[in-house]
C-alpha cells in the first residue's frame, strides 16, 4: 500500500525543519562568544527604548490621572492627552535636574570625604574604646581586633557594594554625552508611547483575538494581564514614591538634628527602603556603624530616629500609598526576597516580590478554576478538617477527637468546616 503524497510531504518538512534547527543550534554553540557579543550589542543599541518603556510604565499613572482631571474640566481629549504627557515629561526632567544638580555632587563629595577620613575616624574610635575598656579592666585587644574586622567589612561594603550599587543606578543616567543622549531619546520614546498608548493597547488585543480562537481564554488572559499590571504598577510606583518621601524626610530631619554625612545616609535609607521587609535594616545598619565611628551619641539619636521613621512609614505612609498591592502573605514575601536576591542580587530584591506575587496570582486562579470544574469548595479553610474526598465528590471529615484538637485554632470557622454530628438512630447499637 502506497503512502499518500501529503504524508510524504509532511515527513519531508519535519525532516528539513529538524535539520535546520540542528544547524542553527550548532552555529549558536560554536560561535557562542560572538553571539553573546551580538546580543549585548543589540541590548546596548536599544537602551533608549528600554529606558523609555520603564519611564512610561512609572509615569503612566501620573499622566493618566492628570488627563482624567482635565477631561472632567471639559477639555478635549486630544488636548488633555497632549498636556498631560508633556507635563509628565517636564516633571521627569525636573527630577533628573534636581538629582544631578543638588543630590549627585553632594553625594560624591560626601563619599570622597568619608573615604579620605575613614582611617583617622577608625583609629580615633579604637583609641577611645581601648581607654574605656582599660578603665573597666576588660580585655581591650580582643575587642579592638573584632572592631577592626568589622571596620574592614564596612570599608569593603562602602568601597564595593554601596558605590557599585549607586553607580549601577546612576551610570545609565549620568555618564557624559552617550548616556545623556540615551536619556533624551528615552524621554522622546516615553512621550511617544504615552501619546499613542491607546493604539498600542488596541494592537495587542487585536493580535490576541487573531491568534486565539477561544474567546473565553482571551478574556482570562486579559484579566490576568490587568491583575499583573496592577500588582507590578501598584508595587513599583508606590515603592518609588514611598522611598522618595522617606529619603526627603530623612534628609530634612537629619539636617535639623545636625547628623554628619546626611546626604549619604538619606540616599542609602531612601534607596534601600524600596526593598520590602529587609530594606530598612539593610540601609540603617551600615549608616549606624558609620555614625558610631564618628560620634556614638549621634549614632544613638539616629537609631531612635530610624525606628520612629520606620514605624511612621509602616503604619501610615506605606499603607496610604501601597495598600495591599501584592496580596502576598508574609511568608511568601520573605520567600520571594531570599529567592530573587540569590538569582538577581539587589535588583531581584526590588522586583522579586511583585514578580512572585504575579506567579502566585496565576497559580491561585488556576487552582480555583480546576476546583470549580470538579464542583469542590474554593476556600482553603473548607479543607482544614477534610480527611479525603470520595470519587463522587463527597468530603469525608476527620474523626471527632482530631477535630476537637483543632477547634481552638479555628473557632470562627468551626460551624462551617465541622459538620454537626448526626443524631444517633435509636435502633442502632450504642457506640462503646
Amino acid at each position: 500500500m502506497k503512502m499518500p503524497s501529503q504524508k510524504w510531504l509532511l515527513y519531508i518538512c519535519l525532516l528539513l525543519s529538524g535539520f535546520a534547527l540542528a544547524v542553527i543550534f550548532y552555529l549558536f554553540t560554536s560561535q557562542l562568544s560572538h553571539t553573546t557579543d551580538t546580543i549585548k550589542g543589540i541590548f546596548t543599541a536599544l537602551q533608549p527604548i528600554f529606558l523609555g518603556i520603564i519611564m512610561t510604565y512609572l509615569l503612566y499613572p501620573l499622566s493618566n490621572n492628570f488627563e482624567q482631571v482635565m477631561l472632567r474640566w471639559g477639555i478635549r481629549k486630544k488636548l488633555a492627552r497632549l498636556v498631560s504627557v508633556l507635563s509628565s515629561a517636564i516633571f521627569l526632567v525636573f527630577l533628573f535636574f534636581l538629582f544631578g544638580y543638588l543630590v549627585l555632587p553632594e553625594l560624591i563629595s560626601s563619599i570622597t570625604a568619608l573615604l579620605a577620613n575613614f582611617n583617622g575616624m577608625l583609629n580615633e574610635f579604637l583609641q577611645r574604646t581601648s581607654a574605656i575598656l582599660a578603665t573597666l579592666d576588660l580585655p581591650a585587644e580582643t575587642i579592638t581586633e573584632q572592631w577592626k574586622l568589622a571596620a574592614e567589612k564596612f570599608t569593603a561594603w562602602l568601597q564595593n557594594d554601596l558605590i557599585n550599587t549607586l553607580l549601577s543606578i546612576t551610570s545609565g543616567l549620568f555618564s557624559v554625552a552617550k548616556v545623556a543622549m540615551n536619556l533624551i531619546f528615552g524621554i522622546f520614546v516615553m512621550v511617544y508611547l504615552l501619546l499613542s498608548r491607546d493604539q498600542f493597547i488596541g494592537q495587542s488585543k487585536k493580535t490576541l483575538y487573531a491568534f486565539c480562537r477561544n474567546r473565553k481564554a482571551c478574556s482570562v488572559v486579559l484579566d490576568s494581564v490587568r491583575q499583573i499590571n496592577q500588582i507590578f504598577g501598584g508595587f513599583l510606583t508606590g515603592k518609588v514614591i514611598d522611598s522618595l518621601i522617606i529619603g526627603v524626610i530623612c534628609f530634612v530631619s537629619l539636617s535639623l538634628l545636625n547628623i554628619p554625612y546626611t546626604m549619604i545616609i538619606s540616599v542609602v535609607v531612601g534607596v534601600t527602603n524600596i526593598i520590602p521587609v529587609f530594606g530598612p535594616f539593610i540601609g540603617a545598619i551600615p549608616c549606624a556603624f558609620l555614625l558610631l565611628l564618628t560620634d556614638p551619641a549621634k549614632c544613638l539619636v539616629f537609631i531612635i530616629f530610624i525606628i520612629i521613621l520606620q514605624q511612621i512609614d509602616g503604619n501610615i505612609i506605606g499603607p496610604m500609598i501601597l495598600g495591599d498591592s501584592t496580596g502576598l502573605p508574609a511568608f511568601w514575601v520573605l520567600f520571594s526576597l531570599l529567592l530573587f536576591q540569590y538569582l538577581l542580587g539587589f535588583w531581584g530584591m526590588i522586583v522579586g516580590v511583585p514578580l512572585f506575587a504575579s506567579f502566585y496570582y496565576l497559580i491561585k486562579q488556576l487552582v480555583n478554576y480546576l476546583l470549580k470544574q470538579r464542583e469542590l469548595p474554593v476556600s482553603s479553610l473548607d479543607y482544614t478538617f477534610i480527611d479525603r474526598v470520595t470519587e463522587d465528590g463527597t468530603p469525608l471529615y476527620l474523626s471527632p477527637k482530631t477535630k476537637k484538637s483543632f477547634v481552638h485554632l479555628f473557632k470562627k470557622h468551626k460551624k462551617e468546616a465541622i459538620p454537626e454530628k448526626p443524631e444517633q438512630d435509636p435502633d442502632s447499637p450504642a457506640e462503646p
